[in-house]
């Protein structure tokens, strides 16, 4: 039954499908669907506005209007069975969009560049998409056809102060672990990006500490077993944030400089 109460209303022109809302939206009423967050049933949303907050883009607002009224079960009985969806989902290897904003390979607004304010221009994100874990890029994804990627161990995230700037404009990016996560699973999803994403070069950016440069060896690796033969540039990055070395190798001398 259809009654005037308080309900989410979403700005499209807004929304930038980052799915901030979607995380803090306890009843599953919202979902992303075409990069866009959607209200996915009028009786799975309380009114409360929890999600407002959490919208960077300020795309959410609450609204007074003819809906369907909220319902706990409906809400209970959608939760229930999301959860068994996402159990599937890690049953067949993560591989499917389940829901969670970060298996949703998406394109992001990158911000122009020519501000006066050199800066401001300094601190704008250049991150172009999302996901950006490794694990959690499908190799098809839209945002690695033709580009260039950075392979970033994720403490140079910390440690490089130009990293935006230097690194990723224009540029796809995957990060993970060398030394924690499974290697031989990166290698694997690396050797498909090769095979199926047509990359120009790969940046591999580690740490100065020798564990860290497990992810030449990943890229090197996954080279081989795509048959691949792609430029690559190693870029050693110190504790401090000082870049101590970094070369290109390609084809007969990449065995040699690695």
């Amino acid at each position: 039954m259809k009654t005037t109460r308080p309900i989410i209303e979403i700005d499209e022109e807004k929304c930038d499908g980052c799915g901030q809302c979607i995380l803090a939206c306890q009843e599953g009423a919202l979902q992303l669907v075409d990069g866009k967050a959607r209200l996915v049933g009028e009786v799975l949303c309380d009114g409360l506005g929890a999600c407002i907050g959490e919208c960077p883009q300020g795309a959410l607002t609450i609204t007074e209007r003819e809906a369907e009224e909220f319902d706990e079960k409906a809400v209970e009985e959608y939760l229930s069975k999301q959860a068994s969806s996402e159990a599937t989902c890690a049953d067949s290897g993560g591989t499917l969009a389940c829901g969670c904003p970060s298996h949703e390979a998406m394109e992001l607004n990158v911000p122009e560049k020519g501000h006066s304010d050199h800066e401001a221009a300094s601190e704008d994100s250049q991150l172009s998409h999302w996901p950006i874990k490794l694990q959690l890029i499908p190799p098809d994804a839209p945002f690695l056809k033709g580009k260039d990627l950075v392979l970033l161990a994720d403490c140079s995230a910390a440690a490089f102060p130009p990293l935006h700037r230097r690194l990723l404009s224009g540029r796809a990016v995957a990060m993970g672990c060398p030394k924690f996560d499974d290697l031989e699973e990166h290698i694997e999803k690396l050797a498909e990006f090769f095979r199926r994403a047509g990359l120009k070069s790969v940046t591999v950016v580690h740490m100065e500490v020798p564990c860290c440069k497990g992810f030449v060896y990943a890229a090197e690796k996954a080279l081989e077993r795509s048959g691949a033969d792609l430029p690559v540039i190693n870029m050693k990055i110190s504790r401090t944030g000082v870049v101590m070395e970094e070369y290109k190798s390609e084809g007969a001398s990449r065995t040699a400089a690695v």
